[in-house]
């Protein structure tokens, strides 16, 4: 259900991934979630979403603390790293698995283009080329056997399945408005893999109801990421926020900041002998009106 956003009870968060260190992009996003909340004498959370075992590393984990600080952004509470919480990721797939949601995808990469090219036919979605659905189809004889021989897989969302158990829905942005939900335009997402219990949609939906988040802040490139998101709500029954997603932070020639852009992180910044303040500044943060 969507209703008016309770602005005495605004609950926003940051949260990024410990895979490199902060940008200017960065900067602007905490300091735009942290203002949203303290503009409506809300809190503001932070979150460290280190599901990836392989690019997540704990000096970045702890570069992201003290550059955030140093910026002069204050959370309220501990924050929460997601790697020390996995079995609350598996209690949400369970809870699928047992509405009959999901199923094992065994194909590689590799597998999967070539359905595509022997199809012919590929729609796309806001990631890329959809998933095929290959395995969604596989003998349950030859899905048991693969698993009991220890095959990699990866747990996808039976989306067709999915979109109608959980009948239309809505989620709203508070600059967009009301947008209808249209999940299905992301195809079989993954929501874990065998050895991970987990995805960064799982996750994320399920940490913000866990914390309270009542506003979700981020950028315009997981605008829609947000139809997906609606509908782990509506599985997992869980409550919906408001949204609102700002324009992402570009370079001279238009490209998006990002984690290479060594020059522009926050801590070549601060070596260099920038104040927080000048680094507010190039961030081009100005605070906006709720």
């Amino acid at each position: 259900m969507i209703g008016a956003m309770n602005q005495a009870s605004v609950i926003t968060r940051f949260a990024p991934s410990p895979t490199g260190y902060l940008h200017l992009g960065h900067a602007f996003s905490a300091l735009f979630a942290q203002h949203q909340a303290r503009a409506a004498s809300g809190r503001f959370l932070l979150r460290l979403e280190d599901i990836d075992t392989v690019r997540c590393r704990p000096e970045f984990a702890a570069a992201i603390l003290d550059d955030l600080a140093w910026l002069g952004l204050h959370w309220d509470g501990p924050v929460r790293t997601q790697s020390e919480h996995l079995d609350d990721y598996r209690s949400a797939l369970d809870r699928l698995q047992g509405r009959g949601l999901l199923y094992p995808c065994f194909c590689t990469r590799k597998e999967i283009a070539a359905e595509i090219a022997r199809s012919g036919h590929a729609p796309h979605g806001p990631d890329g080329v959809l998933y095929p659905g290959t395995c969604r189809f596989l003998d349950p004889g030859e899905r048991q056997h693969r698993l009991d021989s220890g095959q990699p897989y990866a747990l996808r969302l039976d989306m067709r399945e999915a979109v109608a158990q959980a009948g239309p829905l809505m989620w709203r942005d508070l600059d967009a408005g009301v947008q209808i939900a249209r999940p299905e335009i992301f195809g079989d997402v993954v929501l874990a893999r065998k050895d991970t219990p987990t995805s960064y949609h799982l996750a994320v939906v399920w940490d913000d109801a866990l914390q309270g988040i009542t506003l979700v802040t981020r950028g315009n490139d997981l605008f829609e990421a947000s139809h997906v998101h609606r509908l782990l709500q509506a599985l997992l029954a869980l409550p919906v926020p408001d949204y609102r997603h700002h324009a992402l932070l570009t370079d001279a020639e238009g490209r998006r900041y990002a984690k290479r852009d060594k020059a522009l992180t926050i801590a070549s910044l601060r070596q260099s002998g920038h104040t927080p303040g000048q680094v507010q500044a190039l961030a081009g943060f100005i605070p906006l009106a709720m």
